[in-house]
């Protein structure tokens, strides 16, 4: 499931709320349930699932009658959760010392492979240009079809990713795919002229 209210941030922030989701993605259980295996109370589990609830992360499966009470049982309404605050513009996440750090670790476990690779910050911001550049290639073609291709429960998350491209490979206009292979061949060109010679 993609979610891209910025509330489900917070609720994800809480470990017990991700112990709750993770065991609803596994079956469906009752708040009484939830607090044994969890060893919180009852009172803190209904706290937690009023939260998740409104938040559609966990859905009322079933009602039981026990006595003079009613038991309800809940479950996770997907088995993977994909957050995403929205686009990023370019600017946004060239700024992002997240992204120089990402490229930075990828450079240094090429070179762990033997790569040999030479970079300075740079050769790193320009890396992180054209991954931007890349990205902003026909960016409605992915998400066009991303939120159905990611509530697809019998995909498992590699082959969502893959879905995900193939959908916006079909649906790119034959300019927009020249130039993402023109960005990937410029991403390659540079990558090639950090190898040690």
């Amino acid at each position: 499931m993609v979610i891209r209210e910025p509330e489900a941030f917070q609720l994800l922030a809480d470990e017990t709320r991700r112990k709750i989701l993770y065991l609803l993605r596994v079956k469906e259980m009752t708040a009484n349930q939830l607090a044994s295996q969890l060893g919180v109370t009852s009172q803190a589990v209904y706290h937690h699932l009023r939260k998740l609830l409104k938040g559609k992360m966990v859905e009322v499966v079933k009602e039981e009658r026990i006595g003079h009470l009613i038991e309800s049982y809940y479950r996770a309404t997907a088995e993977d959760f994909l957050l995403t605050c929205g686009k990023t513009s370019a600017q946004t996440l060239r700024d992002k010392q997240l992204a120089k750090e990402q490229v930075t670790a990828v450079l240094n476990a090429l070179n762990r492979l033997g790569f040999q690779l030479e970079f300075d910050e740079n050769k790193i911001s320009q890396l992180v240009d054209l991954r931007v550049r890349l990205e902003e290639c026909c960016p409605e073609c992915k998400e066009k079809f991303e939120d159905d291709i990611w509530n697809m429960d019998d995909l498992d998350f590699l082959t969502k990713i893959m879905a995900t491209d193939f959908a916006g490979t079909l649906m790119m206009s034959d300019e927009e795919f020249a130039r993402k292979m023109e960005t990937r061949k410029n991403l390659r060109e540079l990558l090639l002229s950090l190898a040690k010679r």
